[in-house]
């Protein structure tokens, strides 16, 4: 058990690590966009490019790696993440520094990928849903810990310092990764043909599109996250950091409940949390009225919106080892391939709200995608239902 906790440890530090070498532009953009000569426009492209190589990317690779070590593709992946960060701490162009993103984009997501994988094989049954919500759980830390500290450290030194740190943490990483994963890990090999099949499957494609339009309903609203405190209620730039902090908090426990939820009912009651989803965005506009209440509402929102990351995870690994174990390695890709994508179809969604009816309307589109994600997990339900009823 003390070498389970251990492992379990060193999964979420990975994601960790992910999480500030992805965040970390966000909160130091300005001070990049100064240090190589570009406006904060461009420097900008850098964030829309990262997730872009990262959608595209993330499935290519888990199927083309397929058919090697988990462990040894692993190892690699981490190494190249690690070259591709420090290299963007020692770049001093532009277009450099882009290239090095995307290096570091193109593995990201494998790299998760594969950490979920080994928490399935390593966790006990009854402990498989915890850990992986931790896991998730590492990038909500790293917003909250990580990223701050390393806008700090932008701030009083360079934003070179700051990667150099993320790389330091990376090579502790894949030391700590090499000592205590397992080697050997039980896969069915199988070709391109052989992997897609699982895309082919209801309960599949109905579980990728649940989380689409639940990262869409989300991104709705919280893409304006900062001009909704500040603008919108009111909140000073002191108050700002503080409240960002708080709704940090809020989304760890957010994948804390999520992982809850996953050990019980999971998607069988996911339903009830999208109609109290619902009921609080069409709310939102009447709520951003005043700071408690909008605010307030901004807190239950972060807290209940991502519940069902565990459980749709849990889901994927399930139908993938019963049915298509070929294909597990891209079973596990599917929560944050289809997340990216539900991240670019809200945050556009949002610029169009807020282009023609304003900050305060934001919620309704996100209450649009939180009805379709209702009905795609009532649906869901029924086909999972109607295939354990003919097996």
């Amino acid at each position: 058990m003390t070498k389970y906790r251990w492992q379990a440890s060193a999964l979420v530090l990975v994601t960790f690590m992910l999480g500030c070498n992805e965040f970390m532009v966000v909160g130091v953009l300005s001070d990049i966009a100064r240090s190589l000569r570009v406006t904060v426009a461009t420097a900008g492209y850098l964030v829309t490019i990262f997730a872009i190589v990262y959608a595209v990317s993330t499935p290519l690779i888990t199927i083309l790696s397929n058919r090697f070590s988990r462990y040894k593709t692993l190892m690699v992946l981490l190494v190249i993440f690690l070259i591709g960060n420090t290299w963007s701490g020692f770049t001093t162009s532009y277009g450099w520094f882009l290239v090095s993103r995307m290096l570091t984009a193109a593995v990201a997501g494998a790299i998760e990928s594969l950490v979920i994988l080994f928490a399935n094989d390593i966790a006990p049954r009854h402990k498989r849903a915890m850990l992986i919500s931790w896991i998730a759980a590492g990038f909500s830390i790293a917003s909250v810990v990580g990223v701050p500290i390393g806008t700090a450290i932008s701030t009083a030194t360079s934003w070179h310092v700051a990667f150099h740190l993320i790389s330091v943490l990376s090579l502790l990483t894949v030391i700590v990764m090499a000592c205590l994963l397992p080697r050997h890990l039980p896969q069915t090999p199988g070709g391109i043909k052989d992997q897609l099949v699982l895309l082919t499957d209801k309960r599949i494609y109905l579980g990728a599109l649940l989380i689409l339009f639940s990262a869409a309903a989300m991104y709705a609203y919280y893409t304006y996250i900062r001009p909704l405190l500040t603008t919108g209620l009111g909140f000073n730039t002191t108050a700002l950091n503080w409240l960002l902090f708080v709704i940090g908090l809020v989304s760890i426990m957010g994948n804390r409940l999520s992982g809850t939820v996953a050990e019980h009912r999971g998607l069988k009651i996911m339903p009830r949390f999208y109609l109290i989803d619902i009921v609080l965005l069409l709310l939102f506009p009447l709520a951003m009225n005043n700071q408690l209440t909008g605010f307030g509402i901004l807190v239950i929102l972060t807290l209940l919106i991502s519940v069902v990351n565990s459980p749709i995870q849990i889901h994927f690994l399930d139908v993938a080892e019963a049915d298509y174990p070929q294909a597990l390695l891209l079973a596990s890709s599917l929560n944050a391939i289809f997340f990216n994508v539900g991240i670019s179809v809200g945050s556009a969604a949002a610029s169009m709200v807020l282009a023609h009816s304003g900050l305060k309307q934001l919620g309704l589109g996100g209450a649009v995608f939180s009805g379709l994600a209702l009905l795609t997990t009532i649906t869901l339900n029924r086909v999972i239902a109607q295939h354990q009823a003919t097996r």
